[in-house]
Parts: structure tokens; sequence; C-alpha cells
């Protein structure tokens, strides 16, 4: 851990002061803003995918599985299609990301009252019901990319990529406060959580409202997905990515240890893959899809290991 915090210091210091030119008290603030944006995606996403993997107990799943990057995409498409670029880029932003974030939260919470409120009352149904559902968005947002105008196309396909550059400074504020309220929850729910690592049927046994445990992250994960998803676009593979070096670098269970490092490890990973893409590469690629590459293969490893046993 000590390490970990170490790097991620030595991440930040780097992307603040490296390549500095030009007047500081512009350039500082304006690196401090970026640096902000980058922190809270990449806590976002980690803490949700290992919060979401406990609950679900398998470590190939993350949030993605649920269909919200295709529910984001889909949403830009119909954004673009029916109503145009040119109105869409009217729009106030912090009504465009709330009335995201609202729409991605509430198909969850729908999702989680469906499941868990009535007679069925399974967790493997749920993950199927978001592998379908992510279909169904692909689908139908295909179906639109095929119509549309390509002028129209062209600007939706920005869209449709992560962007670390592009975070709005008062929605990266508002993204940050509820940030701040989904780590208080996850604090209070931590021996919770260490409990159900152990699985659903010891969870019960040792006292654990499995249900009440189940429904409150998944309420979490979705706010967490959700404002980063809105914040810079949807970054498919990065969780798996940061959760499974974080597990590798801390093996134990208990969430006090392996939340941190995830967060640590993805802040790492996001502010320095950014600092080498800035300063190295002189922004020639885009480092979502870099990240999108790695993790892509971490997951076939991962797939086909666990299908050898």
């Amino acid at each position: 851990m000590i390490f970990l915090l170490i790097a991620a210091l030595a991440a930040i210091a780097a992307f603040m002061l490296v390549g500095i030119r030009g007047n500081l008290s512009f350039v500082l603030p304006f690196r401090a803003w970026k640096l902000f944006s980058l922190l809270i995606v990449a806590s976002s996403i980690a803490m949700s995918t290992v919060i979401f993997q406990t609950v679900t107990a398998n470590r190939i799943l993350t949030p993605s599985i649920m269909g919200f990057d295709a529910l984001y995409a889909l949403l830009q498409t119909l954004l673009i299609f029916f109503i145009g670029s040119v109105t869409v880029s009217a729009f106030e932003p912090s009504v465009l990301f709330f009335g995201e974030v609202c729409l991605m939260m509430g198909a969850s919470l729908l999702l989680c009252r469906l499941l868990f409120t009535g007679r069925i009352r399974s967790l493997h149904l749920m993950l199927l019901i978001g592998i379908v559902a992510g279909s169904s968005f692909r689908s139908v947002s295909g179906f639109f990319q095929r119509v549309i105008d390509p002028t129209e196309f062209v600007v939706l396909q920005d869209r449709l990529f992560a962007s670390f550059n592009s975070a709005d400074r008062e929605l990266s504020m508002i993204s940050a406060i509820v940030f701040v309220v989904c780590c208080l929850l996850v604090w209070r729910l931590r021996h919770d959580l260490d409990v159900m690592s152990l699985g659903r049927d010891n969870a019960i046994a040792l006292g654990v409202d499995h249900d009440r445990v189940v429904r409150l992250v998944l309420i979490v994960v979705s706010a967490l997905v959700s404002i980063s998803t809105a914040l810079v676009g949807p970054v498919t593979f990065f969780g798996l990515l940061v959760a499974s070096i974080a597990y590798a670098l801390v093996p134990t269970a208990r969430h006090v240890w392996t939340v941190p490092a995830a967060v640590l490890v993805g802040i790492i990973s996001l502010v320095g893959g950014q600092t080498i893409l800035e300063r190295l590469f002189a922004f020639d690629t885009a480092l979502s899809i870099i990240i999108e590459f790695l993790g892509g293969i971490l997951f076939i490893l991962m797939a086909l290991r666990k299908t050898s046993r």
C-alpha cells in the first residue's frame, strides 16, 4: 500500500509538473482541474468494480456487464438522431449530465426492484438480464447509426469515445459530491462486504442481511458508474484491469485494503497513462484505446483460465 501510495503521488506530481511551460498561473489551475476529473473517474470505476465483484462472487464480471456502456451509447445515438448535434451542443452541460446519470441510475434501480423486492431473487438472473439488455441496446444503437446522417455520425463517434480531456469543471464538482457520498456508504458497509466475500450462504449464516446489502451496493455501483460514464464516456475494461492488479498486489479479502488499493492502481494507471500520452506521444493516440486493448486481453486470459479449471 505504501508503494502504491508513493507511485500514485509520483504520477500526480509528474502530471502537474512535467513539461510545464508558459504562464504558471494559467497552466497549473488548468492541469489541476483536469487532474481532479481523472481522480474522480479512476476512483469511481475502481471502487464500483471491487464491490460489484464482491456481491457477484466473480472477479471477471464488472458493472459494464449490466449494460451501462451500451445504454450510454444508445442515449447519445438517440439524442443525435432525433434532435441533432447542433441542438444537443446548445444544451446546458449540467442538464445533459443529470439526464444521463438519472437515466442510467433509473434503469439499474428498476432492475434491482424487479429482482430483489419480488418473488425472483436471483443475482445470476440479474446478470443475464444485464447481458441481454446490453446486447439489445447495442443492436438498437447500431441500427440508428447506420441510417444517421454521415456528418452527424462523425459527431456521434466523437461522443462515444472516452475522453479524459473534455470533463466540465461544474460537472466534476457534482461528481465529486456524489463520489464522497458513495464512499461514506461503502465505508459503513465494509464489514458486511468482508463477510459477503465468503459467499451468500455463509454471509446469511453469519447474520448479514444479504438482500439489503446487495441492493445498497448496486445503488452505489449505479451511481459511481453513472457519474464516470457521463463525465468522460464509456471505458469498458478499465475496472477489470485495476481490480485484477489490486487483488494481485494486496492478497486479502478485507475491503479496507482492496478498495483503496484498486483506487490507487486506477490513479496510477489513468494519471500516469495520461501523462505519458501527453508528454511522449503528444496525443497521437487515445488513452481509452490503450486501456480497452490491455483490458480486453486480460479479460480473455481470465476467461480462458477459469474455463480450463
